[in-house]
C-alpha cells in the first residue's frame, strides 16, 4: 500500500515522501492517526496545496521537542528509591512509569511512551543511561540512579 507521509516517520521518510507500507499498518495506524494519507491523485494534489502548512507544523513540533530536551538535559539525572534485597536486587522492577514520575517530579516534560528501555525494566540498583525519544530527530540521554530504600 502506498501512502503519503504527513509527518516525519523515522525509517519511512519525511513529510511528503511516498512510502510503501503494509496494508494493516497503513489502515490501522498511519491513516487514523493523521500521519499519512492514501497516495491517490486527488490526495497528492490536496497534499501539495497543504505542504507549507504541514512543514510549518512539523518545524513547530521540532522546536517544542528541542525545548523539552533542553529541560531534560538540565535535570541530567533522576533518583528513584526502591525496595531491594541482598545484592541490590529489587523487589519488583523500575520501568518507564516510575522513570516518568521521577522526571515529571523533577520538572521535566515526558510521556511514558517516549522513554526507551531496550532491555526492559531495571531489576537491580545502580546507575543507568537511557534515551528519551521526544521526536524523530530529538533523542535526549538521561541518567537514572536507582537506590535501595
Amino acid at each position: 500500500m502506498d501512502v503519503i507521509l504527513l509527518e516525519k516517520m523515522g525509517r519511512f521518510g519525511n513529510i511528503g515522501d511516498r512510502a510503501s507500507v503494509k496494508a494493516g499498518f497503513g489502515r490501522n495506524y498511519l491513516i487514523p492517526r493523521g500521519k499519512a494519507i492514501f497516495a491517490t491523485e486527488k490526495n497528492i494534489a490536496e497534499f501539495e496545496t497543504r505542504r507549507a502548512e504541514l512543514e510549518a507544523n512539523a518545524e513547530e513540533k521540532l522546536q517544542v521537542a528541542q525545548g523539552r530536551a533542553a529541560g531534560i538535559a538540565e535535570i541530567g539525572a533522576v533518583r528513584i528509591v526502591a525496595m531491594a534485597g541482598v545484592g541490590g536486587k529489587l523487589f519488583g522492577s523500575v520501568g518507564a512509569r516510575e522513570i516518568e514520575e521521577a522526571l515529571v517530579a523533577a520538572g521535566g516534560e515526558v510521556n511514558r511512551s517516549e522513554i526507551n528501555l531496550p532491555e526492559g525494566s531495571f531489576r537491580q540498583t545502580g546507575t543507568f543511561e537511557i534515551d528519551v525519544k521526544l521526536h524523530a530527530d530529538v533523542i535526549q540521554s538521561l541518567t537514572v540512579l536507582i537506590e535501595e530504600e
